[in-house]
């Protein structure tokens, strides 16, 4: 087998994927893979010329920009409402608990949305934007490919509030994940475990580890779902009173590459985050298989993958004549327009 055949597959499954999935699946929406093929044709390359290039001085830039396109999707769907910065208007989600000096690679965004607006002016969403770099991510780390549905616009409000309650947290247990992904029309056992292979590559910071290091639920203890060897060798990397803001790896063995490897560390209870650990730890859980299943099959994990992902970004987009096309990611036209009034004058 070539190594090219996972990504062929996935995009088989894509093609295949509107008739798999039995009707009334999604809402209806104008979202197409060829979009912008009019409009502006460079659309992808740009993007995954700017990630080839954040990724040489910043290896974790893939799983960064992956994981907004994912926290932007479980707020009010994906309408790039991640991306607004406070202002008279606007109670960022940035600042939201599970964002907050976490959620990064905003800049790497904004050089994207300036070579478009150079390119292709008023035309490409911050939303598909955080869309095609997702996919583009995933594939320069090793993962599939697949036709990004595309026709997003961009919302004009965030929801600081519903980002601190929708978006999944590293110490969620199975419950409320499962609660989580069901609130967004998400799947509790597939798509759940599928996109949780997200964090086959990325890092996350001490700070969130602390408690299930050394103080798990209260006990006093670590949590004991945690494979001894692996819990001292991130005690070291993360002592207790340390600084928080050290990175530990998501997947110890292969930490740059998006492959199987998350559910074989499952298996060997390592994984970093309890809401991983959860999916395979959890007794009785329905989880458990589909884990089993995707680490001895890294084609089956890409396709399910592939297929959760295109779900995903069908959550609530913004289409048609609502919303807008901003100019600049980070804020509303109206607040962008007189801003620049105001600096022209």
């Amino acid at each position: 087998m070539t190594e090219e055949m996972p990504s062929l597959r996935c995009i088989i499954a894509t093609l295949f994927f509107a008739l798999l999935l039995p009707p009334g699946s999604f809402p209806a929406t104008t979202l197409s893979p060829s979009f912008y093929d009019e409009t502006c044709p460079a659309v992808f390359s740009i993007i995954r010329g700017i990630i080839e290039q954040a990724l040489l001085s910043d290896p974790r830039i893939g799983a960064s920009l992956l994981r907004l396109h994912f926290h932007d999707c479980f707020v009010n769907g994906c309408d790039a409402s991640i991306l607004l910065d406070n202002s008279a208007t606007i109670e960022s989600e940035k600042e939201a608990a599970p964002n907050n000096n976490s959620a990064r690679g905003f800049e790497v965004v904004d050089a994207m949305k300036i070579a478009l607006e150079f390119e292709c002016p008023g035309i490409v969403s911050c939303a598909d934007i955080l869309a095609i770099a997702a996919q583009e991510a995933v594939n320069l780390a090793g993962g599939p490919s697949w036709l990004v549905l595309l026709g997003r616009r961009d919302s004009t409000a965030a929801n600081r509030t519903l980002a601190n309650l929708a978006i999944p947290a590293p110490f969620d247990t199975l419950n409320v994940l499962k609660s989580k992904f069901a609130a967004v029309g998400l799947n509790t056992s597939t798509d759940l475990v599928a996109l949780s292979g997200a964090h086959t590559f990325g890092r996350a910071q001490c700070t969130i580890l602390i408690e299930r290091l050394y103080n798990f639920n209260g006990t006093g203890k670590a949590d004991p779902t945690l494979n001894t060897t692996y819990l001292e060798t991130l005690r070291k990397v993360c002592p207790e009173g340390g600084n928080g803001s050290v990175l530990v790896n998501l997947d110890p063995t292969t930490p740059n590459t998006f492959d199987s490897n998350y559910y074989t560390n499952l298996q060997a209870q390592e994984g970093l985050l309890q809401s991983d650990q959860e999916l395979f730890s959890t007794s009785g859980a329905d989880t458990i298989e589909i884990v089993e299943r995707f680490s001895s099959n890294q084609i089956a994990f890409f396709e399910s993958f592939v297929v959760s992902m295109l779900k995903m970004g069908n959550i609530s987009p913004v289409t048609g004549t609502e919303g807008e096309i901003r100019l600049s990611c980070r804020r509303v036209n109206m607040d962008y327009t007189s801003s620049n009034k105001w600096s022209s004058s």
